[in-house]
């Protein structure tokens, strides 16, 4: 009798555990088999840079209704949709970005520009405006959406720049040519905030996520300003090269503050160490006015007045995201949203722009398989991102023509700059000691 040997295998191995899975294969893993594996590897890497472009569709849409300059967005703690907006032509609207239709619509809610917006506890909006008043709103969804009458109103003696709520309590701070806290329920300031030999204008003032009772404030007179409402005084502050527009404090380091400067830059400090920036970001060609942080904290959002809207990554000084449309102009607000999927922007020409925090993201519902060859495309970039042409591609940006210019100018500019003082250093007694690091320059004075 002929004895037969049979190879069994059992189907289950070979079919998908559930349905939707892809199908189970095996691989004989000995490197000597594949010897073309890196290449093919790198090949995928740089399909995949190359397809991160193709996709690129960052703008959403455009939320429409102002019709003068937006110059303040502001996002509801707690919730993903509800967004308000300030105007120059001193309305307010609450939108609800997921329908993007509007909640409330409140039209002259002051004379001249609204220069401030803030929610308070159980859906009520803060506005302050040049016309010297603050306003208490009902932001909750109503079926009279042009509703004009504030719950409450705060006069104050100079006009206001900024405002911000404490994250629990019932107060909220203002900027003018003083920091004054507010409580809710008094209808004159409870506290005023100021430096000794202090004269400039506060532009804006914010409170710490993490610390509540100490809050941050930039001045026109290029300061940098500390206070704690528990002592009732400012604790310290740094006078810098050049003023900021704008301060966001992180929400997952406490004591790391971002301030957007008039000098094209953006700086990180860490409070407890002010005489000089953790990091710089170079990139805007105009004075950068707004800055807002993801809720994750690696990432940040700045608009300038290069009319360009820029995505960095905490940590790189380099190298943002960038994104434009011809129409848009000047860029004076932006923010991120409460899941840090998209971006919204305000400009002059009046639109509230929504845009994706990753360009080439897909909207709507991805299966697991999607998913996973996403992940798989992301490890490739990131594993192949010093090879030349998967770097060159995934470094390329595109810029409007007069920003390239503009860029362009600037660099020849600097690199003069840096020529004329090598030269500088290389004849005279200057040269006997190091230069001074780029950072190390930024702070004139610390005062405490």
């Amino acid at each position: 009798m002929v004895k037969i040997s049979v190879l069994q295998h059992a189907p289950s191995v070979h079919l998908p555990a559930r349905p939707g899975d892809p199908t189970p294969t095996t691989r004989n893993l000995d490197p000597l088999m594949h010897p073309f594996a890196r290449a093919r590897e790198r090949n995928r890497a740089l399909n995949a840079a190359k397809m991160d472009k193709l996709f690129a569709k960052p703008f959403v849409g455009a939320l429409e209704g102002h019709i003068d300059a937006v110059e303040v967005l502001c996002k509801k703690p707690g919730s993903l949709s509800a967004v308000a907006s300030g105007s120059w032509d001193g309305g307010v609207i609450l939108h609800n970005v997921s329908e993007r239709k509007h909640i409330r619509r409140i039209q002259g809610a002051h004379k001249g520009k609204v220069s401030g917006l803030c929610f308070a506890q159980d859906d009520r909006l803060l506005s302050c405006g040049v016309d010297s008043k603050i306003k208490l709103w009902d932001a909750s969804p109503q079926d009279d959406i042009t509703e004009q009458r504030p719950l409450n109103e705060y006069p104050g003696k100079s006009p206001f720049n900024s405002i911000d709520h404490h994250r629990s309590d019932p107060l909220f701070a203002t900027a003018s040519n003083i920091v004054q806290i507010w409580d809710e329920t008094k209808s004159a300031a409870i506290s005023n905030l100021t430096f000794p030999t202090s004269t400039e204008t506060i532009t804006s003032v914010r409170f710490n996520l993490s610390e509540t009772s100490v809050l941050g404030s930039i001045g026109s007179d290029r300061t940098f300003t500390l206070y704690d409402i528990r002592t009732g005084k400012a604790e310290r502050r740094v006078v810098m090269q050049m003023s900021s527009n704008a301060l966001a404090w992180s929400p997952t380091f406490p004591t790391n503050v971002l301030l957007a400067s008039e000098d094209h830059n953006l700086y990180t400090f860490d409070v407890r160490q002010l005489k000089s920036p953790t990091h710089i970001y170079k990139g805007h060609v105009a004075a950068v006015m707004s800055c807002d942080w993801s809720p994750t904290g690696l990432e940040f959002v700045s608009g300038g007045w290069d009319r360009t809207v820029r995505i960095w990554k905490e940590g790189q000084g380099t190298g943002p995201e960038v994104y434009h449309t011809k129409r848009m102009q000047r860029v004076s607000s932006s923010i991120f949203t409460a899941d840090a999927r998209f971006v919204l922007t305000g400009s002059d020409d009046g639109n509230v722009r929504i845009w994706k925090a990753k360009a080439s993201e897909k909207l709507g519902i991805i299966t697991a398989r999607e998913r996973a060859a996403i992940e798989y495309r992301d490890t490739l970039k990131d594993r192949w991102k010093h090879d030349n042409e998967v770097g060159r591609i995934q470094r390329n940006r595109h810029l409007p023509k007069p920003v390239y210019q503009a860029a362009k100018l600037k660099r020849t500019m600097l690199d003069a700059r840096a020529v004329k003082e090598e030269r500088r250093r290389k004849h005279t007694r200057a040269g006997e000691r190091k230069p001074n690091a780029e950072r190390k320059k930024l702070v004139i004075t610390e005062q405490t």
